[in-house]
C-alpha cells in the first residue's frame, strides 16, 4: 500500500499475542487465512484483503493496533502530535521501513509506518 492514494488510511492491523503458534492455528482454521513468519517474535497474517502481524506480548485490552500508512512520517507525526495526539513511541526503523506510535485524545493505540 505505498502508493499516494493510501496516504493516511488504514494499512495494517497487529496484534499482541500470548501464543504465536496458537494465534496462527486459531486464525488459519477458523478463517484459512496464510502466514509469513518473520523471526521467531513475529508473524504477518493475510486474510486475502488486508495484511496485519501477530507479535508475541501482553495482549491489549481494546484490540489489535491500527496501523496507518504515511508517504511523509515526519509530517505525520508532526500533525499527529499538533492535533492533540500523544507520541507513545517516536519513529524507529524496522525492517522494511519505519514507524511511530501513538494515543488519540481517548487513549486508543494507533501507528503511522512509511517503506524504505
Amino acid at each position: 500500500m505505498t502508493t499516494p492514494d493510501n496516504h493516511h488510511r488504514i494499512d495494517y492491523l497487529e496484534f499482541a499475542v500470548a501464543s504465536i503458534a496458537a494465534s496462527r492455528a486459531f486464525y488459519g482454521q477458523a478463517f484459512g487465512w496464510t502466514f509469513q513468519d518473520y523471526g521467531p517474535d513475529y508473524c504477518e497474517f493475510r486474510d486475502g484483503r488486508l495484511t496485519g502481524g501477530f507479535f508475541h506480548g501482553t495482549p491489549r485490552p481494546g484490540g489489535p493496533l491500527v496501523v496507518l500508512y504515511s508517504q511523509d512520517l515526519p509530517a505525520t507525526e508532526a500533525a499527529v502530535a499538533g492535533a492533540g495526539g500523544r507520541i507513545v513511541k517516536p519513529a524507529f526503523d524496522f525492517p522494511g521501513g519505519r514507524r511511530f506510535e501513538f494515543a488519540d485524545p481517548d487513549g486508543y493505540a494507533l501507528a503511522a509506518w512509511t517503506a524504505d
